[in-house]
């Protein structure tokens, strides 16, 4: 409880605001596209349709998201901490709000086609994977989640000998293998796995943006030259770190500069321009963090 209450003061309300519309996004991709047409999100959230669709009617999509959400979120409190937790049963909360919202109470009938995009399989996976990985994509960048699958690949994928990645695409083969037996269907689970394609991409896309940068490390003898003539170019200063060569023993420097990809290019030409024996590796960098003034 002292973690939980810690952490409550560090609460930003504008994160709270940003997970609202993150829940409200991922149940509008999944009540409206997804649903209708039988198909399957991934994780927890494509488990819960599943069992929507095969339960009595009083046992609704919205159910299922929270009884089997937030046990695991709270499983996983430790590993991931007060924040991650709280942040991600509030998101799991709003998503089974709004879908009972709009699958109950809202005059919009999801009963068998999509309401914008018809019996169209291919739109309904690409528009439902696009919006709701926006959801997720959302979640993740305001510190939580909203799926318990990502916990349950965190804390049992290593203990397997499985890369989270991994964990994740066998549990939706086998959900999208389920699916595809009870509603008797090898067209479905097909074009489910086209939403969670789309769907995790988009989520890279939200998580890490459209622009990633590059991280330079050039291992040359001539790291002050180098390092001078790219900030004068660049406007920006890189870092330097002694180094030793492993097979001849010779001393060297590794410069740690950022550009982004339309920069490479030049990058590669002034580096060679003054050492022509320069080795340069390129690194993709997501999110670039730096500490404010005060």
């Amino acid at each position: 409880m002292k973690k939980i209450r810690s952490a409550l003061k560090e609460f930003d309300p504008k994160t709270f605001i940003a997970l609202t519309v993150a829940g409200i996004i991922n149940a509008f991709g999944v009540t409206i596209f997804l649903f209708p047409v039988k198909l399957y999100d991934s994780g927890i959230s494509g488990l819960s349709m599943l069992l929507d669709q095969i339960t009595p009617a009083n046992l609704t999509l919205s159910l299922f998201l929270l009884v089997l959400n937030i046990p695991i979120f709270v499983f996983g409190f430790k590993k991931q901490g007060a924040a991650f937790t709280i942040y991600s049963i509030y998101t799991v909360g709003i998503y089974a709000l709004m879908s009972y919202l709009i699958m109950n109470v809202l005059p919009i009938d999801v009963s068998f086609i999509s309401p914008l995009a018809g019996s169209d399989l291919l739109l309904c996976a690409i528009f439902g994977g696009v919006i709701s990985g926006i959801g997720s994509g959302l979640t993740i960048r305001f510190g939580g989640a909203i799926d318990g699958i990502d916990v349950l690949s965190v804390v049992f994928a290593k203990k397997i000998g499985l890369s989270i990645g991994t964990f994740v695409m066998i549990f939706n083969t086998v959900l999208y293998t389920v699916c595809g037996i009870t509603v008797k269907s090898r067209i479905l689970p097909l074009y489910s796995i086209v939403t969670y394609y789309i769907g995790s991409r988009t989520v890279d896309f939200v998580v890490e943006g459209i622009d990633k940068s590059k991280c330079a490390m050039i291992v040359t003898t001539k790291a002050n030259d180098i390092s001078d003539a790219l900030a004068e170019q660049f406007e920006a200063s890189g870092t330097i770190v002694d180094a030793i060569g492993s097979y001849s023993k010779e001393s060297k420097e590794i410069i740690y500069f950022i550009v982004n990809h339309f920069q490479i290019n030049k990058l590669k030409k002034i580096v060679h321009s003054i050492d022509p024996t320069a080795f340069i590796s390129l690194q993709d960098v997501s999110d670039i963090i730096k500490k404010k003034e005060p």
